[in-house]
């Protein structure tokens, strides 16, 4: 395919936010080389960082940055299709956003798309506003993702830390247990009580109770109650 022409012109309407790419990146993969060049230079051109793959398996291939990213790419190429790609990631455990293309798109497609978890679905030519809209939804829902993991595995760092003694405490003080109630359970002083729960926000780094309480969601820390 030659000539190709995407349907996009720099508008002076776009909110600068969509022409802000601070360290991400996002791939195309189109078995279309024509596309390829003119998605990349249209991307290059509002400052994202954007690359191209001939194929699925070429991009599978390729190492993915631990930055915010997103994935443009066709639905029907040779080989495998969009929706394989998409179904390869998941099982790799990367859930980077997918953005589908293609030419001729139906509601079942559609349909099935959005349900495999893609984040939008564009119609070729693409539209600029349209296609810059979805990247920066795609990289702020990648960049939540990469925050929540990174703060899960800070906080299982720092949940190894704590001592046995540490850790029933932690169980118990975001059971809402007071200071007393925490001395009965553990069969200490309140004020000992008091110096494990301290340790305990001090090692974690938790500013308050509510924090304490998101890291065990985090880690699937049961809660130890009143009995």
């Amino acid at each position: 395919m030659t000539g190709y022409s995407l349907s996009m012109s720099t508008s002076p309407n776009i909110r600068p936010s969509l022409m802000r790419a601070a360290a991400s990146m996002i791939f195309i993969v189109d078995d279309d080389a024509d596309i390829r060049d003119a998605l990349v230079g249209q991307l290059n051109s509002a400052d994202y960082d954007a690359t191209s793959f001939a194929s699925p398996e070429d991009f599978l291939d390729a190492p993915i940055p631990d930055v915010p990213a997103c994935v443009l790419v066709d639905v029907h190429m040779p080989g495998m299709s969009g929706f394989d790609l998409q179904a390869a990631l998941a099982e790799r455990g990367r859930t980077l956003p997918l953005i589908f293309m293609t030419a001729f798109g139906t509601i079942p497609m559609t349909v099935r798309a959005m349900k495999a978890g893609a984040l939008e679905f564009l119609t070729k030519p693409l539209d600029e506003r349209e296609m810059l809209s979805a990247i920066e939804t795609a990289l702020a829902r990648d960049a939540e993702q990469i925050r929540v993991v990174a703060a899960s595995a800070d906080a299982r760092k720092r949940y190894a830390t704590l001592t046995p003694r540490e850790k029933e405490t932690f169980a118990l003080a975001i059971g809402g247990l007071m200071n007393k109630q925490m001395a009965a359970e553990l069969g200490t002083s309140e004020v000992t009580a008091k110096v494990h729960k301290r340790q305990v926000m001090t090692k974690m780094g938790a500013r308050s109770l509510p924090d304490l309480v998101l890291m065990a969601e985090q880690l699937d820390i049961v809660a130890v109650r009143k009995r």
